[in-house]
């Protein structure tokens, strides 16, 4: 694949085609897939350009990866007793399901009129490509006075398994460092995102007496019980709204999947419903189940033969940074170098991994990446402008220089 960008761009674009389109060609669709191929795929460009490499297995073909350009040999901090302060980027390995509908092979990249087409063209390997050129390049120039990492997790897309192990290991190799930044390369079309809601998945699980349905008194209806409780979530999405958060807006209840019964002629005892509830950066999910439990039994939903659990599968935490943090201003600035503009500051409504690096470790997060995540992320034919993975890649590169040059 060849760009029609000359000089130094167009050698940047054709690293960056390449590359990107080696991360779609190894997969890692989530439900359904590993992320192993993908992981071999940057563990080999970061070995071959002199990078460092831990790789540390989440499960069974799943190893999150933290890709490392170590200060410059003689490198010291300004303060000899106090670590310089590095710089983290994180990513994630996997991607969602391609589907149907493409017009060509979703994993077989296809260039067309300066666009990279493919599952994960923007959500999120032209991402991890731009990263993964930019510390290449800073590494090269030899001038680093404190490391810079890409942590790229895997089973973003689902549970978020590989965050809470990565923060759990302290971030692997660089357990104790000091970070002046987080970076998460999402797509966010080169907007600068300060904040973020989080999200969590529920599983409610409600059961019932089974019994006649000519003689529905007899039995206690699941069904019954998971209707009723629905109608409380429609009425507290209503005290959310009124105290929505002045910048991120309200937290929100979404029902995604509810199934249960065994049949038309019985009362059902059994119903589970899926439940997904946006986060602000002050809640927590089991702050959030223990609060269902007690509304379900407060409104009466729950006892006389009806019982309830609920139990929460994935969690990510919602994030606010200030809007002063050098990480923010030192970012406008380097984009603004490169392209001669300062980017938006923007908020997501949407949730990333990035929550975890905020909460758990301290460190000032921010998500700034190439890409539409409306436009283009988790959409058919799935593509991403390589002009705007060559802006992403510079703009990467001179924050690079600005906080650890």
């Amino acid at each position: 694949m060849t760009t029609a960008m000359g000089g130094a761009d167009g050698e940047l674009a054709g690293r960056l085609v390449e590359l990107t389109g080696d991360l779609i060609r190894a997969r890692g669709e989530n439900p359904g897939g590993t992320e192993e191929a993908t992981v071999d795929v940057i563990a080999g460009f970061a070995r071959a350009n002199g990078l460092h490499v831990h790789i540390a297995e989440v499960a069974s073909g799943r190893p999150n990866i933290v890709v490392t350009a170590p200060a410059a040999e003689g490198a010291a901090s300004a303060a000899p007793d106090v670590p310089a302060e590095g710089l983290l980027f994180l990513g994630h390995s996997d991607v969602v399901p391609a589907g149907d509908g493409w017009s060509g092979d979703p994993f077989e990249p296809r260039l067309t009129a300066g666009w990279l087409t493919g599952r994960g063209a923007a959500d999120m390997k032209g991402g991890l490509a731009a990263v993964l050129c930019a510390l290449t390049d800073a590494h090269a120039a030899g001038c680093l006075a404190a490391a810079v990492s890409l942590a790229v997790t895997v089973d973003e897309e689902d549970l978020g398994t590989g965050i809470r192990q990565l923060v759990a290991d302290g971030l692997g190799p660089h357990a104790g460092q000091r970070f002046a930044a987080c970076v998460v390369a999402e797509p966010t079309d080169l907007d600068i995102v300060t904040a973020c809601r989080g999200d969590a998945y529920l599983e409610v699980q409600l059961t019932g007496v089974s019994a006649h349905s000519g003689r529905p008194a007899d039995g206690r209806s699941a069904i019954i019980a998971a209707a009723r409780l629905i109608n409380v979530l429609v009425e507290n999405q209503e005290h959310l709204d009124a105290h929505a958060h002045p910048l991120l807006g309200a937290g929100s209840w979404s029902p995604g999947i509810i199934n249960g019964g065994q049949g038309t002629s019985m009362v059902a005892d059994a119903c589970r419903i899926s439940l997904d509830r946006r986060l602000l950066p002050d809640e927590d999910a089991a702050d959030i189940a223990g609060w269902l439990r007690a509304v379900a039994a407060e409104a009466g939903i729950t006892g006389d033969g009806i019982g309830l659990d609920v139990a929460v599968t994935m969690e990510m935490p919602g994030f606010i940074t200030d809007r002063d943090s050098p990480a923010i201003t030192t970012l406008e600035a380097a984009a603004e170098a490169v392209t001669g503009q300062v980017p938006e500051c923007t908020v997501w409504t949407a949730a990333c991994d990035g929550g975890y690096i905020a909460r758990d470790l301290g460190i000032p997060t921010i998500v700034y990446g190439p890409g539409s995540i409306s436009e283009q992320a988790h959409h058919v034919d799935e593509a991403i402008e390589v002009a705007e993975l060559v802006r992403a890649c510079r703009v990467y590169r001179q924050f690079i220089a600005r906080t650890c040059g």
